[in-house]
């Protein structure tokens, strides 16, 4: 259910839609809905959204939002990233109140997954 003038879908580039679909569907088990060659979505995934076809990424080095998943173990979502091809950007790090790890998918689209000391 929508709701008025909270964030409802989020969009990412991708220069190769299949190859993000592989990973996100290895990584986290999404599915994905294509809507013609340049454009894919996903849902019940904590927010909604999609890929559209593009040459650009979307990185904190460009300027671009960084989404952040929840792990309640770490070590075994950073395993389960590497194991889907996706390329670790900062190894795990602790900050105030929890630990993360930053990681690219193949498309060169920049995320992070945090968890909470109490977590481990």
């Amino acid at each position: 259910m929508q709701e008025h003038e909270k964030i409802d879908y989020v969009e990412f580039p991708s220069r190769n839609l299949e190859a993000t679909k592989t990973f996100f569907s290895k990584a986290f088990g999404w599915k994905f809905t294509d809507y013609g060659p340049e454009y894919c979505d996903f849902a019940d995934e904590g927010i909604n959204g999609g890929f559209y076809k593009s040459e650009k990424q979307c990185t904190t080095e460009t300027g671009g939002a960084l989404v952040i998943f929840y792990s309640k173990n770490l070590e075994a979502t950073q395993q389960k990233v590497e194991q889907a091809r996706g390329t670790i950007t900062k190894d795990i790090f602790d900050f105030p109140g929890g630990r993360r790890f930053h990681f690219t998918e193949p498309s060169g689209n920049e995320f992070a997954v945090w968890s909470d000391l109490e977590a481990e």
